[in-house]
């Protein structure tokens, strides 16, 4: 066991295993001291990668960081026993360095993907009133017990995507609906008639 421990070729990833177990407790401190260490690599961080899509995720970026660490040092450790296991010895760490990253880059990926899926957005909602208001049929037709989308501006010129259904009849794709009535998910909704052109030009 000293052995494997003080081994040289193994060496970044023993201080990757290192690291992980300081970040972790200095996380937890630092929760209740008010002193994090997510907040300091939040500033030292590029503002390129702090904008990234890759890592807006819906739980604690750091987490991302501790991802990342522990994948390293499996894949370095996983890759440096399989090359014991075929020529009875380590290679050189830099000859593992590069693909271990490679692998623990894409499984954190992975790991965060999965984890963001599962985890339920906090979602702060301000009750807009809309009823009366206009409305245009986004996508689909509407018809009682089938919603379909719809896109309506509030007071405010903010835009919203609601469910509407008909109380009879159907609610054409792209078709101007008044919101009359909300029912628990969905509004109900009245097609705005179309003009009969009465006073059109034909008419003199």
């Amino acid at each position: 066991m000293l052995e494997f421990l003080s081994e040289s070729e193994l060496m970044p990833f023993h201080i990757s295993v290192v690291a992980l177990f300081l970040l972790s407790m200095a996380e937890t401190a630092g929760y209740y001291i008010g002193i994090r260490p997510s907040t300091f690599l939040k500033k030292i961080s590029p503002h390129w990668l702090i904008v990234s899509p890759l890592i807006q995720v819906k739980f604690s970026k750091v987490l991302i960081f501790v991802f990342l660490l522990i994948n390293f040092s499996f894949a370095g450790y996983f890759l440096q026993l399989v090359m014991h296991a075929t020529q009875e010895h380590f290679v050189a760490w830099y000859y593992v360095i590069l693909p271990a990253l490679v692998m623990a880059i894409f499984f954190t990926v992975f790991m965060i993907h999965c984890l963001d899926q599962v985890i339920k957005p906090k979602v702060v909602t301000n009750k807009v009133n809309l009823l009366g208001r206009l409305a245009t049929v986004s996508s689909g037709n509407a018809r009682p017990g089938f919603s379909a989308q719809a896109r309506v501006r509030d007071e405010y010129g903010q835009l919203h995507y609601v469910q509407v259904e008909p109380e009879f009849g159907e609610l054409e794709f792209q078709s101007q609906i008044l919101l009359i009535r909300f029912r628990k998910s969905h509004y109900i909704a009245k097609k705005i008639s179309i003009s009969n052109h009465l006073f059109t030009s034909e008419n003199f």
